[in-house]
């Protein structure tokens, strides 16, 4: 059973990070094989529309574009569980996430009504999302309707909807001094940091042990 985590935060070590190591070691000490990919360390783009993915004279499922992105989209059809982690900037996932979705998805989703999915099993996954605004500020500006599509997309190409794990009012600064953040406090931020960080990194660890315990057992 192999279980692919794929980091779409710039920061290897950062909020995102964490939570996804946290799953991680929860799918390990399940009987997980697990590896993780920071994607802010790969060369690639996103989807240019060529359609090479729907010809009828090529094989379906396969992008055609070769880039640094290429081997990971190969190894995921592999894999018995994935796991997205992203922070949210601008109220949507970031621009690396995004573009690898669009290459991800895209490239398995067929405009077939009998086979809508070209992935070759349904696997279950799970969406992280980390926010350094709280989940009252998440509710007024509407955030659930722009990360919601990317997860139905999902559903419909991997076939089991995703568990979710959304991490509200984060640490953002090793000192909140250096920077203009007047809009925040930063003794309430260290207190949140230390008081409900440590819960949020646990429920990560137990998205990632129900990801093993839901995973195919084909290894």
């Amino acid at each position: 059973m192999k279980i692919i985590a794929v980091n779409g935060s710039p920061r290897r070590n950062g909020n995102t990070a964490e939570l996804i190591e946290n799953a991680l070691a929860g799918a390990r000490n399940n009987g997980a094989e697990t590896k993780r990919v920071d994607l802010y360390a790969m060369d690639y783009k996103g989807c240019v529309s060529c359609f090479y993915c729907k010809r009828k004279d090529r094989p379906h499922g396969v992008c055609a574009l070769s880039d640094a992105l290429s081997p990971l989209l190969s190894e995921l059809k592999e894999a018995d569980a994935v796991i997205f982690g992203s922070p949210i900037y601008y109220d949507n996932i970031t621009s690396g996430m995004a573009a690898f979705l669009e290459r991800f998805l895209f490239s398995n989703y067929i405009y077939s009504e009998e086979i809508p999915t070209v992935f070759p099993k349904a696997i279950p996954t799970g969406f992280i999302y980390d926010m350094n605004i709280t989940m009252e500020q998440a509710q007024r500006v509407h955030l659930e309707s722009n990360l919601e599509k990317y997860r139905r997309s999902i559903t419909e190409v991997l076939g089991l909807a995703p568990e979710v794990l959304c991490v509200y009012d984060t640490w953002q600064f090793p000192d909140y001094s250096k920077y203009e953040s007047s809009i925040f406090s930063a003794e309430e931020k260290r207190r949140r940091r230390e008081e409900h960080f440590p819960l949020d990194c646990r429920a990560a660890y137990n998205l990632g042990v129900q990801l093993a315990e839901r995973a195919p057992k084909t290894r």
